[in-house]
């Protein structure tokens, strides 16, 4: 179906928590108008259960996403989707680029959508049919994972403004508050192209949390501490026309007693044995480091800091690439890709607290190999999945590093012993030996590593071999 506007078909562009469920139900109530769930979630397909949409089964959208988008083109009358930013990357540039898909764009103030996720998450209830079935939970405020949801939605918004702005398109901007609104859902449908109005809204879904927030939040005092964190007129920017780039700070660590300061990557091998040597510089514990800096409050900290070292540490991609397997792929952390690794090549990982006696050393190679081809088709943009800190390019999280302020050594983790240490030469003062205790796994990478290990990870970390200087791993 093409509408007057020439419209084939919709997306509409949200996030977890913004009301896009009843959106959806409340645009299923039009005639002509069919949404279909989030059609490109990594982790289902439409909605939560469902493995097949339009005759495309989710492993066959996982290899090739555009012939599902083709049949939600061809659908009777105008159908679309919901699309979150870290739904399948391989179609936002299509989609974005057809002036033939209208984008509808759903927001909510930040701070309801971050309490809102917190206690959905606790009480596991996503939906509400019936207000008799509602589970209520008190979160805490934590402003640092508040200040890292506004980043992450702040990131996507401005970058589909800009893909719109490029492509001289426009959006309907539709608030939280109006997604059950019958004169605005009327006025979108008539901005569609559609013809039909509704008299009432859905009614099948019913708002959550509808208590003031103080109620919801165990340390309301805490959101005054997390808002004054968020430079909203952007003021610790120094002006320039470099791009944008996202980054961890809130993950940098910093000695009291001395300007030294660790940038982690991803998936750091030592972090914690680095950590505590640090704080056995300030004599303290690892949790006394100082933490939790904002874009602003790492920049007062190297002016306040001269001749400040900062440093960084870089593994063999191999190993790399095993520890964030070992640690939370097969520990339980990254269910997504645990169940990509299910659907697309046929592993079967324990159960997130089971006891891992059957899982031996040749379903251990199997598996780490799967993991190795995910990284490898992920980097590469060809997984439904967002591109995550611990398994990207050590040499691009360098970069990033580097572009926020001095970076003075990138040091190699198999040297530690020797290099930790001589950073004091850089501050004046003596470092104490970097001596960590040795800790056993049962199942390690040296116990599995063949030459498919290595080309795999070679094919999935080429440039990290390139750029960081790596030759094969030796063990």
């Amino acid at each position: 179906m093409t509408t007057v506007k020439g419209f084939t078909y919709f997306v509409l562009l949200a996030e977890m928590r913004t009301g896009s469920n009843l959106l959806e139900a409340n645009l299923n109530e039009f005639d002509g108008l069919t949404c279909l769930g989030e059609a490109f979630n990594p982790a289902f397909i439409g909605h939560q259960g469902c493995d097949e949409l339009l005759g495309v089964t989710q492993k066959q959208r996982e290899e090739n996403p555009f012939p599902l988008l083709e049949g939600i083109r061809q659908h009777d009358g105008l159908a679309g989707f919901r699309f979150f930013h870290d739904h399948d990357p391989r179609i936002l540039p299509t989609i974005m680029d057809d002036p033939c898909c209208a984008k509808i764009i759903l927001t909510r103030n930040p701070l309801d959508s971050y309490v809102s996720l917190k206690i959905a998450q606790a009480t596991q209830q996503w939906k509400l049919g019936d207000v008799k079935t509602k589970r209520s939970a008190q979160v805490a405020f934590d402003p640092v994972e508040f200040e890292n949801h506004v980043a992450q939605l702040q990131a996507f918004q401005l970058r589909i403004q800009r893909m719109l702005q490029e492509s001289g398109q426009t959006a309907f901007y539709i608030a939280y508050d109006d997604a059950n609104d019958v004169q605005v859902l009327n006025g979108l449908a008539r901005w569609l192209g559609i013809d039909a109005q509704i008299e009432k809204t859905s009614g099948k879904l019913k708002r959550q949390n509808p208590e003031p927030l103080e109620q919801k939040l165990s340390n309301y005092d805490a959101v005054r501490d997390g808002m004054a964190r968020l430079d909203r007129f952007n003021l610790s920017r120094t002006p320039g026309f470099e791009p944008l780039r996202g980054g961890q700070i809130w993950a940098y660590r910093a000695c009291r007693s001395l300007p030294l300061a660790y940038a982690p990557l991803g998936g750091g091998v030592r972090d914690g044995d680095i950590l505590d040597w640090m704080a056995g510089i300030d004599g303290a514990a690892r949790g006394d480091l100082l933490h939790d800096f904002s874009p602003e409050s790492w920049q007062d900290w190297l002016r306040t800091n001269p001749g400040h070292l900062s440093f960084s540490v870089i593994s063999h991609p191999l190993e790399r690439a095993h520890y964030v397997y070992r640690n939370q792929v097969l520990h339980g952390a990254r269910e997504n890709v645990r169940r990509f690794l299910a659907h697309v090549y046929d592993v079967t990982l324990p159960e997130k607290g089971s006891p891992m006696d059957d899982y031996g050393v040749d379903e251990h190679c199997r598996a780490f190999k799967a993991f190795l081809r995910f990284v490898h088709a992920n980097l590469n943009g060809q997984t439904s999945m967002m591109t995550r800190p611990a398994w990207a390019l050590q040499s691009e999280q360098i970069a990033d590093i580097a572009s926020r302020g001095p970076i003075r050594h990138v040091l190699r983790d198999d040297m530690l012993r020797d290099s930790l240490p001589l950073l004091g030469a850089g501050l004046g003062r003596e470092l104490p030996p970097f001596d960590p205790p040795q800790k056993y796994y049962r199942l390690t990478l040296e116990s599995i590593y063949d030459a498919e290990i290595e080309s795999l990870g070679r094919a999935a970390y080429g440039e990290d071999y390139l750029r960081l200087g790596y030759v094969d791993w030796a063990g």
